[in-house]
């Protein structure tokens, strides 16, 4: 049976931050890093060691910026596309991480932007509330909010089950959603990703080692939901499947032609990561959802600075991977629903961000990465034989 930590013992806090990698990842360049506030470094360790005995989740929690060698950065996240920003009431996180954002960002801002878009959004910010930035973003579909907790109530763990030999279809992208596969397929599942022609994942873009690192041993087919053949294949899948991974809002899916509660009634245990639960419209990536969240630090001017490296997204995809391998309540199919932004609320209940005295690098430990077990699947590798294997017509 998992035990949710509660407000976990001072030194044993700080303990799990120092050695999670995430130290070194928090505070302003030039300054001695921070330790971040309240417990998600212990509240991994604890997922990890639920999910299997031999993996420290506190160190899963820097891993990818191991593998790119990306540093702390301030205001700015270590990865360079989020910003937190003053507005005229706080602060915000507010990203620009995909091809279309800066489109995005003008629309925000009612602006028809040019080159670099943050002077303009920063002087926006300023100059209105963090709820409009709030409203705007959510009509848009742009990754912003302003700082402010939400208290979203979030699933915990049941008593561990096996996932050997389960089918585990995995529609998500990024990193929460795989490293739940990628933790689930470590434990004897097997594991088909699923992309669209239109919308590949777009950490294939990323940093190679660190996808092939979540990936390898998986098989991937590309389907095309505005095609007949497409959206069967896709029924078909989720028909088979025991577990289904997916980071989407519920309107997208149904475009897709899939009914969550459908296959949860027929059985299926489906894990939903969305960026505030499945009721909200806003969406969000590790970074902005963490910061506006509260997991945030402050530098020795008092400014706001991202914890580590899009926390909210690896934290997300341990316990997603736990309540995957959790007995579900009724003893049949059920529904997670994952709230990125409640489950980094959920850690934040009373400690404060401290600053490391006396700080000696030696002192911390430093991001660390593991030995992958092979190459990722290219996008859309053996189409045909996987929805073979799986006794699905091919077209």
């Amino acid at each position: 049976m998992f035990t949710w930590p509660g407000a976990a013992n001072e030194d044993l806090r700080v303990l799990d931050w120092l050695s999670s990698g995430i130290v070194p990842l928090t505070g302003s360049p030039g300054q001695p890093p921070r330790i971040p506030p309240g417990n998600a470094a212990t509240l991994a360790r604890s997922l990890g060691t639920f999910v299997n005995k031999d993996i420290d989740g506190a160190r899963l929690l820097s891993e990818r910026a191991a593998f790119t060698g990306f540093t702390r950065n301030g205001a700015i996240s270590v990865g360079g596309s989020c910003r937190i920003l003053p507005t005229l009431d706080g602060w915000a996180a507010v990203s620009c991480a995909r091809p279309d954002d800066p489109v995005l960002l003008g629309a925000l801002i009612s602006s028809n932007l040019t080159g670099d878009p943050w002077p303009a959004v920063s002087t926006w910010l300023s100059e209105n509330p963090g709820s409009e930035l709030a409203e705007r973003a959510a009509l848009l579909g742009l990754a912003g909010a302003p700082i402010a907790p939400a208290q979203v109530p979030v699933p915990s763990p049941t008593t561990r089950r096996s996932v050997d030999g389960a089918l585990v279809v995995d529609f998500s992208a990024l990193w929460a959603g795989p490293l739940c596969a990628h933790l689930l397929g470590a434990a004897g599942a097997r594991v088909v990703k699923v992309e669209t022609a239109t919308r590949p994942d777009g950490a294939r873009q990323g940093n190679i080692e660190f996808y092939s690192l979540l990936h390898a041993g998986h098989e991937s087919v590309v389907l095309d939901p505005s095609t007949t053949a497409g959206r069967s294949a896709m029924a078909a899948l989720v028909e088979c499947a025991d577990i289904v991974i997916e980071a989407s809002r519920p309107r997208a899916l149904a475009g897709f032609g899939l009914d969550a509660n459908a296959a949860v009634a027929s059985g299926t245990t489906w894990i939903s990561i969305t960026a505030a639960g499945r009721d909200s419209p806003r969406i969000g990536f590790g970074d902005d959802i963490a910061a506006s969240s509260g997991l945030i630090a402050h530098d020795g001017a008092g400014t706001p600075v991202f914890v580590g490296d899009a926390i909210a997204d690896p934290l997300t995809g341990l316990l997603a991977a736990a309540l995957a391998m959790s007995e579900t309540p009724s003893g049949a199919g059920y529904l997670w629903d994952i709230s990125m932004a409640g489950l980094i609320a959920s850690t934040l209940p009373t400690h404060p961000a401290t600053k490391i005295q006396g700080y000696d690098p030696r002192s911390v430990a430093l991001p660390c990465k593991r030995a992958s077990t092979g190459t990722a699947p290219p996008s859309g590798a053996d189409t045909e034989s996987v929805l073979r294997a799986l006794r699905i017509e091919v077209p």
